[in-house]
């Protein structure tokens, strides 16, 4: 995620989560981690065990609640007046780790004079430009700080700043020299502008917003204040609960601040825990398959912006200080490794065989293409958007549009049979023998039948084999895709149109082995490791990396894991100490806590010797100690550089924070961010609540809503829809069924779809438990049993009662057990920073009995929406 990136450098989870055994608090928030990260959950028990206080925060009672100390309920899409409150709390009774604050973030720094916040400008930060619903970031710079350019563009303005590419943070502190007070009294210092900033989120305002209870919460903000400082540390874990909303990165971000605030981050039993639910969720990000990176967090070039030559680029993406100023060395590998000898410093490493970005070309971007008409083929591999994606019912119309769908598989999933067995189907809105589609279901190898890695929860690569052959036709990703790259390099080749060079100067010459020709994993895991081109020696350091041809590295932060010839680092599975050493490699550098120089006190002793982690040996000369340090290993901790140092070089040696050119923890972010230095609490995009913080934006003014006729949404607190809606994840089932609702165990555990409501909401709707209740949204109808549980509580906020309806998302309309899709009535929407969907806090109605069907069910999703066709 950008928010931890923009905080502190990098968007993975900064911490081990065997480490979580040895914190003194843990605040579960945005997540049923007890529920959905069932193994990483056992050390949250044996920290409980050991007198750690746990914290749950969650709409709902859940098993995690169930395991917790303290669980404090709040309206779903709230998180951030919630989070605020407790930075309210840590800065008005000064219960900061001040020694910590002051060294390791950049809470001293001078803002500029022209820099407004919200409260001083109607619900916006400085620099809102109504006319393109956008920020111009430059009155949010470090004082005295001169604006990046790179061929005339500006930070965070334009298409190319912001998003996953940015988990790097933004230009702040980039060899100019800025004002700090060390003081922390300067009225625009960052300490006092995140004083001033979350004045108003007292815990009344908590309470008026949340729907907690006041004592409630100030039991979370005393348990967190008094698990930290020198001798305590306290740990915050997050899901999807957090990021599926309008506002999720800065949601994570108010997070980050707090742990920066607590002195939490680089520590043993501190952190922020980014918990990832799917196998390599992780790698998906890292390697990566997002559209807007490039493997190892390298943005993705825009077309008309820095994609206009390789100087540009690298201009706008190199800082003179910290670990991006050796960006053109992490580039040019690639570019190595993608095209070979066809990557010349003649042809500028291949740049112009890179696509560039024109838009939004995310999943969310191209399904509204697919409906208008601008999509004509589409893979779908490992996801099924026609029942795990927002508005599940235009997702599915959207394959309709299509003239060919590819779909790989373990069984028939609701994306490969929508043209015949769907709602859409039922209603009459599509027509079996009028589709156009051909789709081609091909059917894949399970996790078990094929060899590779993953890369989970904590950044950790971890080698899986194969353990019986895949049967018939079944076949592994690899072989899949690489077997069609041959056939499209060799069309490619018989073809001198221009628009094929890049497949033509592709490398794609793995080695195969066995009867069906399965590419050798190793060696692909190499070539993302790196190694030097003129003897495919392997590199075990990033550092060694080279923009002059020498070097290549599929992705730069996984360089290595083949630290040299023989050992394969995710391959290991001994762990041989309380970090998890032994047992996978952990990028980078197998580091396990990163940022860990922050665990010392600025002179290098350990803050206590009870939460000792690395520290200083002036014998040695050298940083030892439980972990490999996140620093330069001989950087002393009295080192100040020369003005004209480089690099890491530039750092001083009380810096923890590398890949910030400041080195410092950043509580303001100047920019990286499409939607404020700080986080601001809106309303999500549709909600039963009014924003009485800032009445004139309720909802983030930055995030898109992309309005159409097949994705509306409700008016301001419409009376149509007067609950608030949730989506949830269990552990029976998983994401979106495929893998789970087709199994009879698993279908005999959880054999329906359902709905979690109060009893208070059953009683005024008269619904009655175990029957059916019919939901709602603008987008939707589904049809649901019911649950009646004390679990959902009413909630009193803006001194009105709100209900909740919780649904989980994993059902649809192939398996053993089926229903209808929670998904069909959430919208299409996306956060400004990674466009990701709201899922967690809609608006909807609920009626007892069933939903209509045919001709009818069409009529009344017409009348919802307000659809014009």
């Amino acid at each position: 995620m950008p928010s931890l990136g923009a905080t502190y450098g990098r968007g993975g989870a900064t911490t081990a989560q065997q480490s979580l055994a040895d914190s003194d608090a843990i605040l579960i928030m945005g997540s049923s981690m007890a529920e959905n990260h069932p193994v990483g959950f056992q050390w949250v028990m044996e920290a409980r065990n050991k007198g750690a206080t746990v914290m749950h925060v969650d709409p709902r009672f859940t098993r995690t609640s169930a395991m917790a100390d303290i669980w404090a309920p709040i309206r779903a899409g709230s998180d951030i007046a919630f989070l605020g409150g407790i930075v309210h709390y840590i800065l008005e009774n000064e219960r900061d780790f001040r020694e910590y604050v002051l060294h390791y973030t950049n809470a001293a720094v001078v803002l500029r004079d022209d820099m407004k916040l919200p409260d001083e400008n109607e619900g916006v930060f400085s620099g809102w430009d109504s006319q393109t619903d956008k920020y111009d970031p430059e009155t949010w710079l470090y004082k005295g700080e001169k604006k990046k350019t790179a061929g005339g563009t500006q930070p965070g303005h334009e298409e190319a700043s912001g998003g996953h590419a940015q988990d790097r943070g933004g230009e702040a502190g980039d060899g100019t020299p800025y004002e700090m007070d060390m003081t922390l009294q300067n009225p625009r210092c960052v300490y006092q502008v995140l004083k001033r900033h979350f004045a108003r989120y007292t815990p009344d305002v908590v309470e008026q917003i949340s729907g907690c209870p006041k004592d409630v919460f100030l039991k979370i903000c005393e348990a967190l204040v008094n698990a930290s400082g020198p001798e305590k540390t306290a740990a915050i874990c997050y899901a999807v609960g957090w990021t599926h909303h309008s506002t999720g990165v800065q949601i994570i971000r108010t997070a980050a601040i707090i742990q920066l605030l607590l002195g939490n981050i680089g520590r043993p039993g501190g952190g922020v825990m980014a918990l990832r639910g799917h196998a390599s969720i992780q790698g998906s990000t890292d390697i990566p398959t997002l559209y807007d990176i490039l493997p190892g967090y390298l943005p993705m070039p825009f077309y008309k912006e820095d994609g206009r030559s390789l100087d540009v680029y690298c201009e706008k993406h190199t800082t003179e200080t910290g670990l991006w100023h050796d960006f053109p060395n992490y580039f040019v590998s690639l570019m190595k490794a993608y095209y070979g000898d066809a990557a010349t410093k003649e042809n500028d490493w291949g740049f112009h065989l890179l696509p560039k970005l024109t838009g939004d070309h995310s999943h969310l971007g191209f399904t509204l293409d697919m409906m208008e008409g601008q999509v004509e083929g589409m893979f779908i591999m490992g996801e099924n958007p026609g029942v795990g994606s927002p508005n599940a019912r235009v997702q599915r119309k959207a394959l309709s549009k299509l003239k060919w769908l590819v779909v790989r598989d373990l069984v028939e999933i609701e994306s490969a049979s929508f043209w015949y067995d769907s709602p859409e189907v039922e209603r009459g809105e599509l027509k079996p023998e009028e589709n156009a589609t051909e789709v081609f279901l091909f059917p894949a190898a399970s996790h078990v039948e094929k060899e590779g890695s993953f890369t989970n929860t904590q950044r950790l690569l971890q080698f899986h084999e194969k353990a019986i052959e895949p049967p018939e036709d079944c076949r592994s990703e690899t072989n899949f895709v690489f077997h069609l790259g041959k056939r499209l390099k060799e069309m490619a080749a018989q073809d001198a149109n221009p628009i094929h060079e890049p497949l033509r100067a592709m490398t794609w010459d793995y080695p195969v082995e066995g009867k069906h020709e399965e590419p050798v994993v190793d060696v692909i895991m190499r070539e993302i490791n790196g190694y030097t081109t003129a003897d495919r020696k392997l590199i075990g350091d990033f550092n060694n990396l080279k923009a002059d041809g020498s070097t290549a590295s599929g992705a730069w932060i996984y360089c290595g894991m083949y630290p040299e010839e023989g050992r394969n680092l995710p391959r290991a599975k001994e762990a041989h100490d309380f970090l998890g050493h032994g047992w996978g490699f952990a990028w980078p550098k197998d580091i396990r806590i990163i940022y860990n120089r922050a665990s010392a006190r600025p002179d290098g002793s350990p803050w206590s010797e009870k939460k000792a982690l690395i520290w200083w040996d002036a014998a040695q000369k050298k940083w030892t100690g439980h972990d490999k340090p996140d620093f330069g290993p001989t950087t002393a901790p009295d080192y100040k550089p020369a003005k004209d140092a480089k690099g890491v070089d530039g750092l001083a040696g009380d810096k923890p924070f590398t890949l910030h050119p400041d080195g410092m923890g950043w509580l303001w972010v100047s920019s990286g961010l499409k939607d404020g230095p700080l986080p601001t609490h809106y309303e999500p995009l549709e909600s039963t609540s009014k924003n009485s913080l800032y009445p004139k934006h309720e909802s983030n003014p930055a995030a898109e809503k992309k309005i159409r006729s097949y994705n509306d949404y409700a008016y301001l607190r419409d009376e149509r829809f007067p609950f608030v809606l949730t989506t949830y994840r269990m552990t029976e089932h998983h994401t979106a069924g495929g893998m789970s609702r087709s199994l009879p165990h698993l279908a005999e555990l959880q054999p329906a779809m359902f709905c979690e409501i109060s009893p208070e909401l059953a009683a005024q709707r008269d619904i009655e438990h175990g029957q059916f209740a019919t939901i709602m949204s603008p987008r939707g109808i589904i049809e649901a049993r019911v649950l009646v549980t004390n679990r959902m509580h009413p909630m009193k906020v803006e001194g009105k009662i709100v209900h909740q309806v919780g649904l989980p998302y994993h059902w649809g309309s192939k398996g053993i057990t089926t229903g209808d899709s929670a998904n069909d009535l959430l919208a299409i929407s996306e956060e400004p920073n990674v466009r990701i969907m709201e899922t967690k806090a809609l608006v909807c109605n609920i009626f007892p009995g069933r939903r209509p069907r045919g001709k009818e069910a069409l009529a009344m999703l017409k009348d919802l929406m307000r659809e014009t066709a």
